[in-house]
């Protein structure tokens, strides 16, 4: 490296962000996921041995220090350290790192850890290529997804590696970087006179939402954008963190697992007649932008499945505040969606419905019965083949019931099971009744 562009790497050490700058220099100084590093933890005992011989997959949301351990372990392991961008590289940058790979073993028997961002973004053909590489050895993979690996990193490929997942930092660990880049004469603000009032750093650390890059550049802007007082100090309070960092980060991206889970507790937190926390998702689900309309058909979905007759009503809100959606749009439709989820959620619960699915299996099972001649269509053939003698037509006899066999022969029925919730034990009480009346007479 020449003397200018040495100067250039230090000027971009320097200028580079604070975040970049306080990425910790060992795992000492390393933050957070003590489920993988901690003291006594296999990977830890792994790096402080030098002993790392399989590839690794860091899978969790941002800001949790995926990157940041890939670069240790090349520290500790005295590795050469190769980085590629899953969205700009592709196979041919893909092939000149392994030749230079299998150079460097070859001459000087130093392996090689290659650092794959966002790796969920390589098609198959792609994640195929580095297979030969990680079973051989050349290349130790660190793959960084935030997407869940099991659905988009290939079997071969997972089986050949480690999967650890990375958790939302502690608000304790953020408080800790925090502080410390206050603190650090070198890569932060210890040099400069900077006061930062503790309910603005409280403020920055709530809102980061675990995500400890959030926080640093929340308070990178802080510090950068406010002038010194007249005392030389550049004071940091409430209202500048405000400024500074104005909405918490939703860990969310629509197709994820985030989406999948956060409707999952949804509906849950419905079926268990929980308003509360059904509210709570409902809310994170709309901060983080989800469609008003896959809430909703969820909501419309839920609404027979897990209520049913037990409230006969709750379809019908369900299906006007879904119509109310399509005439408001959000903002507004906010009012319906959470009027919806109110009342499914307080309603009395049945899942009766599902009675359907035992019907279609005693089908699948024994095949079709045929319609009872004295139950099929008049219009057609009545005299020439008898459709429809013998049936008795409910409103000639009291109560508008008479008994009558309404199923093939040979199929016994049974399962539709009204529950004792709401209006549904109304209709037990009546199905019981005519039983009564059945085996009297």
């Amino acid at each position: 490296m020449d003397l200018f562009a040495y100067g250039g790497e230090e000027r971009k050490k320097r200028e580079a962000p604070l975040a970049a700058r306080m990425r910790p220099r060992s795992l000492d100084e390393f933050v957070g996921q003590s489920h993988i590093v901690g003291p006594g933890k296999l990977l830890r005992r792994a790096l402080e041995t030098n002993r790392l011989f399989s590839s690794l997959i860091f899978w969790g949301p941002p800001g949790t220090g995926k990157t940041t351990l890939a670069m240790l372990i090349a520290r500790y392991s005295d590795s050469h350290f190769e980085t590629l961008s899953a969205v700009l590289a592709g196979v041919a940058d893909l092939r000149h790192i392994i030749r230079e790979a299998q150079d460097r073993y070859n001459m000087h028997g130093r392996r090689t850890i290659l650092l794959v961002d966002e790796i969920h973004r390589w098609n198959k053909a792609q994640q195929d290529a580095l297979l030969p590489y990680v079973e051989d050895g050349t290349i130790i993979l660190v793959g960084v997804t935030t997407e869940n690996p099991y659905f988009e990193v290939i079997r071969p490929l997972l089986s050949r590696a480690r999967v650890f997942q990375f958790t939302p930092l502690a608000e304790e660990d953020i408080l800790t970087l925090l502080r410390r880049a206050l603190a650090d004469p070198e890569r932060g603000y210890g040099k400069r006179n900077v006061q930062v009032e503790e309910d603005a750093l409280l403020h920055i650390t709530r809102v980061a939402g675990g995500d400890a890059r959030t926080a640093l550049n929340a308070l990178e802007l802080a510090v950068e954008s406010t002038p010194p007082g007249a005392d030389g100090i550049i004071h940091i309070n409430l209202k500048i963190a405000e400024e500074s960092v104005q909405r918490r980060v939703v860990a969310y991206d629509k197709g994820a697992d985030a989406h999948y889970d956060t409707i999952s507790a949804f509906i849950k937190s419905i079926r268990g007649s929980d308003p509360d926390a059904a509210l709570y998702w409902l809310a994170k689900m709309l901060l983080a932008g989800e469609d008003p309309r896959f809430i909703m058909r969820r909501l419309l979905i839920l609404a027979a499945e897990d209520i049913g007759l037990a409230d006969p009503l709750a379809i019908v809100v369900a299906a006007a505040c879904a119509r109310a959606l399509e005439w408001v749009g959000l903002p507004e439709a906010e009012y319906h969606l959470a009027e919806a989820t109110l009342y499914l959620a307080t309603a009395p619960k049945s899942n009766s419905t599902k009675a359907l699915w035992k019907a279609k299996d005693e089908i699948e099972e024994k095949g079709a019965g045929p319609v009872p001649l004295y139950l099929r269509d008049t219009h057609r053939d009545k005299e020439a083949l008898g459709h429809g003698k013998g049936y008795l037509y409910p409103h000639d006899y009291p109560g508008h019931w008479v008994e009558q066999r309404y199923l093939p022969d040979g199929v016994e029925g049974g399962w539709y099971k009204p529950s004792e919730q709401g209006y549904e034990l109304k209709i037990r009480r009546w199905l019981e009744s005519l039983r009564e009346h059945r085996e009297s007479g």
